[in-house]
């Protein structure tokens, strides 16, 4: 029997065998603004998803001086089974978090903050006080910044979104992750229905937010699924779609499936920009951040 903090495996597919193909790749991590942007996080006790997610471009983000800090601690109330996140009960809420973000965007002087979580479902409205309150805080000490947020569905609460909405953010970003069919494998207590309500909401109640969702490839979808998200995607007024490889962190994670081809990231690019998308960013090592500044200009924001 799994302990409690133990995810159980599920094979969705045949698992891939064989190496890794080249590009996939990435440098090792290393460089000057790589170690001094680590040294940044511990100092100010902050976590960055770039580590707790194993992100592929933390060596490439970080050495240019970017990074996506988390908010909300360091331990998620759910347990998907692709995310390398760890798994727990959280500790209370750390109102002072907001400042110490802060304090890292403005000593490395960033001009797009990427700014993400948790999912506290043990308080979904102080979580989202939380996200308004480092929007706050970010334009206080840089007012040149612009912010991105990666928000959790605070499960389907209207209220809490328009919380961080009325902070105004420049971007607002919740990933849909995968098609419908593999959301209770995936998604551990979330809804596609949900994913695609928050994404409509965001243009309802602030109709000029660029507004942004990712998913991920090699979990076990279909081509035709993914087609048919894009579109519903495209039908809800998202502006960025990013378009990445899942990359198994562990073998208590969901097993890859299959690797994607440069080419075919190409094919899904194309088909999703035909639907109306600003901006669609795919390739193998694309994940929600990842030239997150240049996306954003893409859709008119400079």
């Amino acid at each position: 029997m799994a302990t409690p903090n133990q995810l159980v495996q599920i094979d969705l597919a045949p698992k891939v065998r064989g190496p890794k193909p080249e590009w996939l790749k990435a440098r090792a991590p290393m460089g000057e603004n790589y170690h001094e942007l680590k040294k940044l996080a511990r100092t100010l006790e902050l976590h960055t998803v770039c580590e707790s997610a194993q992100c592929p471009n933390i060596g490439e983000c970080w050495n240019h001086g970017t990074a996506t800090f988390m908010l909300l601690g360091n331990l998620c109330t759910r347990r998907c089974g692709f995310c390398a996140v760890p798994k727990g009960a959280p500790l209370p809420l750390d109102y002072d978090e907001p400042r110490r973000v802060a304090e890292a965007v403005a000593t490395l002087r960033l001009k797009h903050a990427v700014i993400t979580s948790v999912n506290r479902d043990d308080d979904n409205i102080g979580a989202a006080k939380i996200f308004a309150e480092t929007i706050r805080v970010v334009r206080e000490l840089t007012p040149d910044c612009q912010v991105e947020v990666l928000i959790p569905d605070f499960q389907g609460r209207e209220d809490a979104l328009k919380i961080v909405l009325d902070a105004k953010p420049e971007v607002l970003n919740h990933n849909t992750e995968t098609v419908p069919r593999l959301y209770r494998a995936v998604r551990s207590g979330a809804r596609y229905k949900r994913t695609l309500d928050l994404l409509s909401n965001v243009k309802k109640f602030a109709p000029g937010m660029v507004s942004k969702t990712g998913v991920m490839v090699g979990i076990g979808e279909e081509t035709n699924e993914l087609l048919e998200v894009f579109f519903d995607l495209a039908g809800r007024g998202v502006d960025i779609l990013t378009i990445g490889q899942y990359l198994r962190p562990s073998k208590d994670h969901l097993p890859m499936t299959r690797y994607y081809t440069p080419e075919e990231f190409r094919y899904l690019k194309n088909e999703a920009m035909k639907m109306g998308f600003k901006h669609v960013e795919s390739g193998p090592l694309v994940r929600s951040s990842y030239h997150a500044h240049e996306q954003a200009v893409s859709t008119g924001l400079r």
